[in-house]
């Protein structure tokens, strides 16, 4: 009798702060390739913003787990966070796949303008052998998204999938802007988030 697969996906990213589009894209996935769970891994130092300046990790790791606490299918990895040095996604998955085993499929869910990048990630065709790629598209990304199939070819379209999200043109970067400026960030943050980035004082 064979083994019953799980199936996990994992959302990495900065979350400075986390916010609503993050969350929506998480749910999206989740639910059409059937996850088990997702499980969200604040990267402690991001080695493509290292000349960006970036809130400490315990903030973003804490704002992750005000966002993700009423979903029962979402949880939070500090995993990245105890580990020293840069976080590279090829040493968070390795982790993942000895902490989960081999009965485990993992899907990584990013953003379909982020993963253009994939090419020049830290041994990637190695990562590739590990778990597939979810990338959530907006307009504008599919041509970019094929050419990075293409570049990697059979491995490529094994491995690399497109799920269209709802389109929420939210990023961290303009809440991080809003928060400076004094205007509204209410409703594009869980109210959670909002309320601990006021009390904490980030983003002034």
């Amino acid at each position: 009798m064979s083994e019953i697969r799980r199936k996990i996906g994992i959302m990495g990213g900065t979350f400075d702060p986390i916010h609503i589009g993050h969350l929506v894209t998480a749910e999206a996935v989740r639910i059409e390739y059937s996850l088990d769970k997702v499980i969200f891994i604040p990267a402690a130092n991001p080695p493509h913003k290292q000349e960006l300046q970036v809130t400490p990790a315990i903030h973003r790791y804490i704002m992750t787990i005000m966002a993700t606490y009423s979903n029962p299918y979402f949880y939070v990895s500090d995993i990245e966070l105890a580990r020293p040095g840069l976080s590279y996604t090829i040493d968070t998955v390795s982790h993942l796949v000895n902490q989960f085993g081999a009965q485990t499929d993992f899907y990584f869910i990013t953003g379909a303008d982020a993963i253009q990048d994939l090419p020049t990630w830290e041994k990637v065709d190695q990562l590739l052998e590990m778990c597939h790629f979810i990338a959530a598209t907006r307009p504008g990304c599919i041509s970019t998204l094929d050419n990075v199939i293409k570049h990697f070819g059979l491995q490529g379209r094994r491995r690399i999938h497109r799920l269209a999200t709802p389109e929420l043109e939210i990023s961290s970067t303009d809440i991080r802007e809003r928060v400076k400026t004094g205007r509204s960030i209410k409703y594009i943050v869980p109210e959670s988030v909002e309320s601990y980035i006021f009390k904490e004082g980030l983003y002034r």
